[in-house]
């Protein structure tokens, strides 16, 4: 990519995307191109070719999905599916047939199977079942990412893909219901030290495993893909390092400076027992993590307070809850 180069971000206004963006601006490059949902929705094959044809895009970030905590995955499976499945065809197919130099489609680590052997190779892709609660989810990315590998093999389009681990940072959900596990536990957190409470809850037995990457932290190395990497086979990122999810918690307890106690929730799902990715072949292009963990939480809390994003939606009233879920579930976000 020159400093001029067309560059298409598909999500800009999410997680991932908004993060990209801010990387490229401030590497100096100043032709990038964005399209909120309103604009463009992914799901329109004709929308989405008519867009290809007049923007003559040299280069696409495919970040743009609907995305969802754990519960939100496993209620809307078939939503999550179609959603992805659409907007991956739709913008690889695209950009292939608009000549597209060189297009990275997001995967995440969530797509190896549920028992997959730890650290977790690439090689590992389709060697078991999927995890259940997000299998709908798993099979539109394992099609994107094969989507790409198949049109670089058959007609030499230079698409390739990445699967990141799980991500946080600003530009996150931190809805009450249907993000992630760091926002949603920082949300807890800071509601329950505003309120004086004496505890708060976590979900699950604190004991699954997982690795956390500061979003920053991916778009550098998306960054780094796109200059050196061209090799259809999907490449991990991540820091290597896991963490159980109750020290998460004690971290965020921390960072957030509530003083009540961690109060566990057997009775929810936890998932895949531990999840931590091999990230040597992403290192041995020279890409290394710059956030450690908990200075990656203090950095999110920091621009969360700062953004104010905990004080619209600390929702106590039912109906208002409801009312914003089913919002949720008819506007798919896009990270």
């Amino acid at each position: 990519m020159d400093k001029h180069s067309r560059i298409y971000v598909a999500g800009h206004a999410g997680l991932v995307g908004s993060s990209i963006v801010r990387n490229l601006k401030a590497k100096g490059y100043n032709n990038i191109i964005t399209r909120t949902k309103a604009e463009l929705d992914l799901r329109n094959q004709a929308l989405v070719n008519r867009f290809f044809a007049e923007n003559e895009i040299d280069y696409v970030f495919l970040a743009a999905a609907r995305v969802g905590g754990i519960l939100y995955n496993q209620r809307y499976q078939a939503d999550f599916i179609y959603d992805n499945i659409t907007i991956a065809a739709n913008v690889i197919h695209a950009a292939a047939e608009y000549d597209v130099k060189k297009l990275l489609f997001l995967g995440s680590s969530c797509i190896y199977p549920k028992m997959a052997p730890q650290p977790i190779k690439e090689e590992y892709l389709l060697s078991g079942p999927l995890e259940p609660t997000n299998e709908g989810y798993a099979v539109a990315k394992i099609a994107g990412l094969k989507l790409c590998e198949k049109f670089y093999h058959q007609y030499g389009k230079c698409f390739i893909s990445c699967m990141p681990t799980n991500l946080y940072g600003p530009g996150d959900n931190f809805h009450p219901e249907h993000s992630h596990v760091i926002p949603g536990m920082m949300r807890r957190f800071h509601t329950a030290k505003l309120n004086g409470d004496e505890k708060v809850v976590v979900w699950g037995s604190g004991k699954p495993r997982r690795e956390f990457l500061h979003v920053d932290d991916l778009a550098e190395a998306l960054f780094v893909l796109m200059e050196k990497y061209d090799r259809p086979e999907t490449i991990n990122v991540g820091t290597g390092i896991d963490h159980s999810i109750l020290e998460v918690a004690e971290m965020l307890k921390d960072c957030v400076g509530f003083k009540g106690r961690i109060e566990l929730d057997t009775s929810k799902p936890d998932g895949t027992p531990r999840k931590v990715l091999d990230v040597s072949r992403i290192k041995e292009l020279g890409w290394e993590p710059k956030y450690s963990l908990e200075e990656g939480l203090r950095h999110a809390y920091q621009w969360a307070v700062e953004n104010r994003v905990f004080d619209t939606k600390i929702i106590e009233l039912g109906e208002e809850r409801q009312s914003e879920k089913a919002d949720m579930h008819e506007r798919p976000g896009a990270v």
